[in-house]
């Protein structure tokens, strides 16, 4: 990305998920909640799953989402 590249607020940003940290590979102003389909900002981002490469909206999504996993 370059400095006189713009986000828009409807862009979503597709990202690299790791242990404690994240990558941006397409910039963007958001991500989608793979449980709850909320948009989540990027500066909010704070759950994520490495191994499915997914994000959660907050602590009680993503427990949501590991005990669904759990039961398939």
């Amino acid at each position: 990305m370059n400095p006189f590249d713009t986000i828009s607020s409807d862009d979503e940003a597709i990202i690299e998920y790791d242990d404690g940290d994240f990558h941006v590979v397409k910039p963007g102003a958001f991500v989608i909640c793979a449980v709850s389909g909320t948009r989540i900002p990027l500066k909010a981002l704070r759950y994520w799953s490495v191994d499915k490469q997914e994000p959660y909206l907050d602590a009680a999504t993503a427990l949501q989402a590991m005990k669904e996993a759990g039961s398939s």
